[in-house]
């Protein structure tokens, strides 16, 4: 899908003007053979809004605090900029619906700040859970304290989104629940190991079950999303290793 010829025109004047102030700049500071001005370009349009070189950067470079990339290796380009297409589209059905609702309170992004440093692999490594650890691993990882809770609000208000969209009047049965317990949690168990009685564990097996409901209703809802919108990626190696990225988890 594409962006209309207004949207081009809009981003070519603004790169124009871009490239127009950096040679003005250039102009009142001599340079060197070695030195080089360095600008910002537009990688992807999500809906009329621009996805930048440096947003994808910032992405890879806040991915050290994602506890679902851990043992998965460094964030690639693509990876990253997929992921932001997709923040891209699920912020801005937040902004039409009900921005305040998914907002979360300060408590709960202090909360998840804590999560993060003492039980993040790389943070308990670090020792973040101290003020000096916490410091220090910031400074390895060229983040500050306001980017880091600027990244967890967001994650945040993206999951109060979720739960409030598909998780509300979803039910799970009891016969799902013994199906779960007889048919993936005990063949987990070896001989002879002791087994929890399915009223022990029944809670929990339901929450597993709910979870999987919604990332199904979801992941189908930003399918729709991604194809109802206009999405152009404009970097053509990160289109074709994102276009590869999307069809391997179709297929999977």
């Amino acid at each position: 899908m594409r962006v209309g010829h207004s949207v081009r025109t809009a981003m070519a004047g603004a790169m124009l003007c871009a490239g127009f102030y950096a040679a003005a700049a250039s102009a009142q500071q001599p340079q060197t053979d070695q030195q080089a001005v360095v600008l910002d370009r537009v990688v992807a349009v999500v809906n009329r809004r621009a996805i930048l070189s440096s947003d994808v950067d910032d992405e890879i470079q806040l991915s050290v605090l994602d506890p679902n990339l851990v043992g998965q290796g460094a964030l690639t380009q693509p990876h990253a900029l997929d992921q932001l297409i997709s923040r891209a589209l699920i912020e801005q059905q937040i902004r039409q619906e009900d921005e305040q609702a998914a907002e979360p309170p300060p408590d709960e992004v202090a909360a998840r700040l804590r999560e993060i440093r003492t039980e993040l692999p790389a943070c308990v490594r670090a020792n973040c859970a101290s003020d000096a650890g916490w410091t220090a691993f910031l400074a390895a990882h060229g983040l500050t304290p306001r980017r880091v809770e600027t990244y967890l609000r967001y994650r945040l208000e993206i999951l109060r989104f979720i739960e409030q969209r598909f998780r509300q009047g979803i039910e799970i049965s009891q016969p799902e629940i013994a199906a779960y317990y007889n048919n993936t949690l005990l063949p987990q168990y070896a001989p002879g190991e002791p087994i929890p009685k399915l009223e022990q564990v029944a809670p929990r097996i339901e929450e597993i079950l709910l979870e999987q409901r919604v990332s199904a209703l979801f992941d189908d809802w930003l399918a729709n999303l991604r194809k109802q919108g206009d999405v152009e990626i404009l970097d053509p190696a990160l289109e074709t290793a994102t276009s590869n990225d999307a069809q391997g988890k179709a297929n999977q």
